[in-house]
């Protein structure tokens, strides 16, 4: 299965395995074999970019949509995923600070679980994957101090940044391992440490939430100084994390947690400053996204019509906006768009987001 090309057909985020998504969630299976097709037709990566997002992954994960993943390309993901757990032993017996792109949702360990979380009886591997995510929760050396296990000694650009910095996001930060361990928990898949671990992220989320990322100066802060106005999304900001957070809560059964997400989501998208900065439809940045996670918050809250108004305006706001945008793909696209506007998940395409 593996080619020395990396054809951007391949990726789920803007490739033709994107646009399958759309048209198997449609049961239209003629046109999403057509985007299948072009998407393998000059191999499919199983090195080290693949991930959720490209190559043996992604592909498991679209067929998986139709129940159509076969042994084959089943056991490519697990050489994928024996890989960069190998990777992940090495560089934690190093003692060296990880990269995002070892754990993240987009590129590493995180997305890795998401997708073997879905197969059905759970995969061996799940185990080791969220155990090395759970690692994350253990302080790292970094100097003359300790650092939070997820630190990274690059910025979140993969530069070189002063002092490196914390991610706090769902895409690459730290809210991506809260819910996909929180998921676990609910589904009955339980390694040790990951109550403690969940405890650790949500309560760093607590207090650094409202920021992107975190700098090495909100480190000896009693209290992280007041995030600057910010647009906000699945992907960076208060909802994505708010979402990760209620996930946590329910793992936990934590009552004023859940209730502490939820009004988050509530007060910022009914605040008309915050809607102001949200410019286009995807499902990565825009009013796809937003819609797809208060979809899912509404279904596990105890109060569901809270968020019908919300729903509602979302709705409306994507409606009215979602042809505008260029790209035709999955994350950043029209297919990611029609996907949240139309359809209601019933192939589980949202657990590529971590919002199921």
């Amino acid at each position: 299965m593996t080619t020395t090309t990396v054809p951007r057909t391949q990726d789920l985020s803007e490739g033709a395995l994107g646009m399958a998504l759309l048209h198997i969630e449609r049961r239209d299976m003629s046109t999403a074999r057509r985007h299948l097709t072009r998407a393998t037709a000059q191999g499919v990566s199983t090195g080290s970019n693949a991930s959720l997002f490209h190559g043996a992954p992604a592909l498991e994960f679209v067929l998986a949509r139709a129940h159509g993943a076969g042994d084959d390309v089943r056991a490519a993901v697990d050489r994928v995923v024996d890989a960069r757990l190998a990777a992940a032993h090495h560089r934690q017996a190093t003692g060296a600070l990880p990269h995002l792109a070892e754990w993240d949702l987009i590129r590493g360990l995180t997305g890795l679980a998401a997708l073997l979380l879905s197969r059905r009886p759970v995969a061996p591997r799940l185990p080791d994957l969220l155990s090395s995510l759970v690692a994350l929760a253990r302080p790292a050396h970094g100097g003359s101090r300790m650092l939070p296990g997820w630190w990274s000694a690059l910025g979140p650009d993969g530069k070189e940044m002063a002092g490196g910095h914390g991610n706090n996001g769902m895409a690459h930060g730290i809210a991506g391992p809260l819910s996909v361990l929180s998921l676990a928990l609910r589904e009955g898949v339980i390694v040790p440490g990951q109550e403690e671990a969940i405890g650790t992220f949500a309560t760093w989320l607590d207090r650094h939430g409202t920021h992107y990322w975190s700098t090495a100066a909100h480190l000896g802060d009693d209290q992280p100084p007041q995030a600057e106005p910010s647009r906000q999304s699945w992907c960076y900001g208060q909802t994505g994390i708010a979402r990760a957070q209620q996930l946590a809560a329910l793992a936990l059964e934590d009552t004023g947690r859940r209730r502490a997400s939820e009004d988050t989501v509530a007060t910022i998208l009914t605040d008309p400053q915050q809607l102001a900065r949200i410019t286009d439809s995807t499902l990565c940045h825009g009013w796809a996204g937003l819609l797809t996670l208060t979809r899912a918050v509404a279904a596990d809250s105890p109060d569901p019509a809270r968020f019908a108004p919300i729903v509602r305006d979302l709705r409306r706001r994507l409606a009215t906006d979602w042809e505008h945008l260029h790209k035709p793909g999955f994350l950043e696209g029209r297919a990611g768009a029609q996907l949240a506007l139309h359809h209601a998940a019933t192939s589980g395409w949202a657990r590529a987001l971590l919002l199921t």
